[in-house]
């Protein structure tokens, strides 16, 4: 649930702006190539702002990469303009790209859909790999609980003899292994439902704590605005302490019906 909020949130933000380079170009004014790109683009229904980056601004995005106090005029740096799109109809994406390309050569339009399908596919890996070991718990506490209830009966088994002996119905000497296990289950449920609760809760408080530090800043554009997984998220996890009670106390019932039938 955190990794497709955190993924929608991304891909919200990117499909909400396109850029458009404005390459330097020698025999071509690149300030007049600017205002023609912004002209062009504010006139394109579906844009609601376009903002150009002035020199400066578009250095100062190099200096991660550069380092700061570079002499960068004497290098071919593109201008970057950004375009908002307006909510509701989106712009014609494609036609305004030929429209840069026929009156403004040196400008090229990027719509980020690339990133978008990448980012999409990798939030659907990561999802699936999390439901892959969601299964894989499962199966373990199915065959944990199966050898778990084996070995019980085998060490009970002649007290279960003795009471098939006395005339006990199946469902009664079945019935105590299962309420055994479940509530086996449902304290071992607890005790992990309630640490990864406490553990989502001091990661959304250590994101609010460190602000807008560094590190904070990082965590939030991994993980989007918040760590909290929400009343939903919350809901979740009571839901899978129920389900893996449940699962131990089925999986107890079955093996100790099997078992007793082999007795017989």
């Amino acid at each position: 649930m955190l990794v497709r909020g955190a993924a929608n949130e991304w891909q919200a933000d990117v499909a909400r702006e396109v850029t458009i380079q404005v390459r330097p170009v020698a025999g071509r004014d690149l300030e007049a190539d600017i205002a023609r790109v912004v002209a062009i683009a504010s006139a394109t229904a579906g844009v609601g702002d376009v903002r150009p980056y002035s020199k400066e601004e578009t250095y100062r995005l190099l200096e991660p990469w550069l380092g700061s106090g570079l002499q960068l005029d004497d290098l071919p740096v593109p201008r970057m303009i950004v375009v908002r799109i307006a909510s509701g109809t989106p712009p014609d994406l494609l036609q305004l790209g030929r429209t840069l390309a026929d009156q403004v050569p040196p400008a090229s339009l990027d719509d980020h859909r690339g990133f978008v399908d990448r980012m999409r596919a990798m939030s659907g890996a990561v999802q699936a790999g999390g439901i892959a070991v969601l299964l894989l718990v499962f199966t373990a506490t199915v065959l944990s609980v199966t050898f778990a209830t084996r070995a019980a009966m085998a060490t009970n088994r002649p007290v279960i003899e003795v009471l098939h002996l006395i005339g006990a119905k199946d469902n009664f000497i079945a019935g105590h292994f299962p309420r055994h296990f479940l509530l086996l289950g449902l304290k071992g449920g607890l005790i992990g439902g309630g640490g990864a609760m406490l553990l989502f809760a001091l990661a959304d408080f250590g994101r609010r704590w460190l602000g807008g530090a560094g590190g904070g800043d990082q965590v939030a554009a991994l993980f989007g605005g918040s760590l909290s997984i929400g009343v939903l998220g919350y809901l979740a996890i009571i839901a899978l302490v129920g389900l893996i009670a449940f699962v131990t106390a089925a999986t107890s019932r079955r093996t100790v019906n099997r078992t007793i039938a082999s007795i017989h």
